[in-house]
């Protein structure tokens, strides 16, 4: 890799550049925000470029970081070049540059990703050059499986949750069903969007019943686990459950699971007993 200054005219935004939608995740900072610090700052990151054989050199790192300095006309550039990079390894050096960014589209992550996964045809392997979980890569690749009209809602803003509830849409039900469920089950938290897909095991059908269940407060299950312990305790100690609703849910989980009348009893015994002691505080 070597320094140096290219002109303007002379760089162009590569077509094999993984970051596409220059928009996604610039709602606070945008194009006209970057021009301006570069104008105040200098350039303290200058793009990564390739030569091409007609004299021009390709942006393969830093696509919006150019367009700020055609903004403000600074001319030439300082660039980074890299002579050694083919096509692949060109979406791979953008995708392992931007990947990890919150403001990358996730589309544009899944695109690239799966570039990187046909020319390896291993998750592992495009796991360890993007120090990302294979089961994360295989989320992001499956979003290119759902109907467009659903990848047209994907933006910056849904976060990782959004992406596998997505994600698990997509390796569920495909086309004309996919848009189907998503729009039943839109009002949900993403937690419980993903349980109703889970449950439905692909059948249509099942859908409106389980949509039903939700309604009712099924499926608010907390869960135990993670290096903290269970959630509830810390949902108790910090007061956001009160002791009716901690009545409530004893008495909701053992009628989910048809317990007879002296088990009920038992843990209602329990719940107060423990409110009780910790009321009590450390002895």
């Amino acid at each position: 890799m070597r320094q140096m200054e290219i002109p303007l005219t002379r760089l162009v935004v590569s077509d094999l550049n993984a970051r596409k939608d220059l928009h996604a995740g610039q709602e606070d900072s945008g194009i006209e925000e970057l021009a301006s610090s570069i104008r105040q700052q200098g350039l303290l990151s200058p793009p990564i470029v390739r030569p091409r054989d007609d004299g021009h050199y390709e942006v393969l790192v830093g696509q919006r970081r150019l367009l700020a300095c055609r903004r403000i006309k600074l001319d030439p550039v300082p660039c980074l070049v890299r002579d050694d990079l083919g096509d692949i390894d060109a979406v791979a050096l953008s995708l392992v540059e931007n990947v990890h960014r919150a403001d990358m589209h996730p589309l544009d992550k899944a695109r690239a990703l799966k570039a990187l996964y046909d020319r390896h045809h291993s998750y592992e392997r495009v796991a360890r050059e993007t120090a990302w979980s294979a089961s994360t890569i295989r989320k992001y690749i499956q979003l290119l499986a759902l109907p467009g009209e659903l990848q047209q809602r994907i933006g910056t803003a849904d976060g990782p949750s959004g992406v596998g509830t997505l994600a698990r849409l997509a390796s569920t039900f495909s086309g004309d069903a996919a848009v189907q469920v998503f729009h039943r089950i839109s009002g949900f938290t993403q937690r419980i969007q993903e349980e109703i897909i889970k449950r439905s095991d692909g059948d249509l059908s099942a859908i409106d019943d389980l949509v039903e269940e939700a309604q009712e407060g099924a499926f608010n299950v907390r869960r135990c686990g993670g290096p903290y312990g269970c959630q509830i305790i810390r949902d108790i100690l910090e007061r956001r459950i009160t002791e009716a609703d901690f009545q409530n849910m004893v008495r909701d989980a053992a009628e989910d699971f048809d317990a007879p009348t002296p088990p009920v009893k038992a843990l209602k015994e329990a719940a107060r007993a423990f409110w009780k002691a910790l009321a009590a505080g450390p002895q």
